[in-house]
């Protein structure tokens, strides 16, 4: 069988290092809020591009935190509005529905898959405060319009960058980012990001883990208190809080794993480059070739292809071949967040091309530790499909 991915095999890829640095944490006997935290949180902005990082214990919270500081300035207030992709993991949705604000649900781009920009400004009302986008799958949501339209209208960009660590975007140039240029990094673009390190992202940790990361000095302080029980000092309480830390270990684990990153997602734009040249089955529909103003997927520095996502009309049909195959395969989604059970009162609503997505997308392997010829391989099965 190969594995859709083998966190076994990535885990072992960085030893003997991250079981010495996770030792060096157990014998040191100091488990949260301590030097590795502090190292990775420095590390990590720098890599994004950013004055701060503050880790968190996984992305939901930091998408959570971000909203919840922006209420506390009074920014926001219940009942504003967030427009947000139909078309995303629930977490993006719950980040605002937890903190009492309303989100906008607007269509995907069917090239990319991404928020649909030319479509977010005529969902804008005098109750808009946000707009979120999330770099899905990978690959870097944003332009120079969009810039131009939040500042318009006043509104905040927070980005969902759960998927898309190391990801660039040209801002000067308006374009997708080529590997090595000057391109700055998404969770850096808006005005502040939430970052997931969860064992199976691009960037994993051993367990769950996320970050805030911004250039904002007011927003990062208040996250951090917020993010500890609304402290700034130990028994002194400025805001209702939350318990939300990155722990010692984890934050030891991505200090081993971060400096390898660019090659990792390297190694996966590889795979991608193969797949899309060589995938040939009829009815299969490949992932946008490369973004604006790259030459190939190997080098579009803005995906970093976490998912390699094809879609088929007979998409369950073409899982089950695939199983029977020996080639492990996932649905990034089954169920769009407006058809969840969590979300009855959307039910009833219609988003034409999310749903579609959701009944044709399957993830194909891709990892930085696939071999060459099991990509080999899963090319040949998906090609005698039929």
């Amino acid at each position: 069988m190969i594995k859709f991915l083998d966190i076994q095999k990535i885990t072992a890829s960085f030893e003997p290092e991250l079981s010495g640095a996770v030792d060096r944490v157990v014998r040191r006997g100091w488990y949260l809020l301590g030097e590795e935290v502090s190292a990775f949180e420095k590390e990590y902005a720098s890599y994004i591009g950013v004055k701060h990082c503050i880790g968190v214990a996984n992305g939901l919270d930091a998408l959570r935190l971000i909203f919840r500081a922006w209420i506390e300035t009074g920014e926001m207030q219940e009942g504003d509005e967030v427009i947000v992709p139909a078309n995303t993991y629930i977490a993006s949705i719950l980040a605002i529905t937890d903190n009492r604000l309303k989100p906008v649900l607007v269509e995907p781009d069917m090239a990319t898959y991404n928020l649909d920009l030319a479509k977010v400004e005529e969902h804008i009302t005098p109750r808009t405060r946000a707009i979120m986008v999330v770099h899905l799958y990978g690959q870097a949501c944003w332009s120079g319009e969009l810039e131009q339209l939040a500042a318009r209208h006043r509104l905040r960009i927070v980005e969902d960058n759960a998927q898309a660590a190391g990801a660039t975007w040209c801002g000067n140039a308006g374009k997708a980012g080529n590997v090595g240029s000057d391109g700055k990094r998404t969770g850096s673009l808006g005005d502040a990001a939430g970052n997931s390190f969860y064992p199976g992202k691009n960037l994993g940790a051993l367990g769950d883990g996320g970050a805030v990361t911004t250039n904002d000095d007011e927003l990062a302080r208040i996250v951090r208190a917020l993010a500890n029980y609304g402290s700034t000092r130990k028994y002194v309480n400025d805001y209702k809080g939350l318990n939300s830390r990155l722990d010692e270990i984890q934050a030891a684990a991505l200090r081993v794993k971060l400096p390898r990153l660019d090659e990792d997602n390297r190694r996966r734009r590889k795979i991608a480059q193969y797949y899309n040249d060589h995938i040939m089955a009829p009815g299969i529909i490949l992932p946008a070739a490369a973004g604006k103003g790259s030459d190939s997927i190997e080098s579009d520095g803005s995906h970093v292809h976490h998912l390699f996502v094809i879609r088929h009309p007979e998409r369950d049909r073409l899982q089950q071949y695939l199983t029977e195959n020996g080639v492990q395969t996932l649905i990034h989604y089954p169920i769009p967040p407006h058809k969840q059970i969590a979300y009855r009162q959307w039910n009833g609503l219609t988003f034409l091309l999310t749903e579609q997505i959701h009944r044709e997308v399957l993830s194909l392997p891709i990892s930085q530790v696939m071999e060459d010829d099991e990509v080999v391989r899963v090319v040949e099965i998906i090609n005698n499909f039929r």
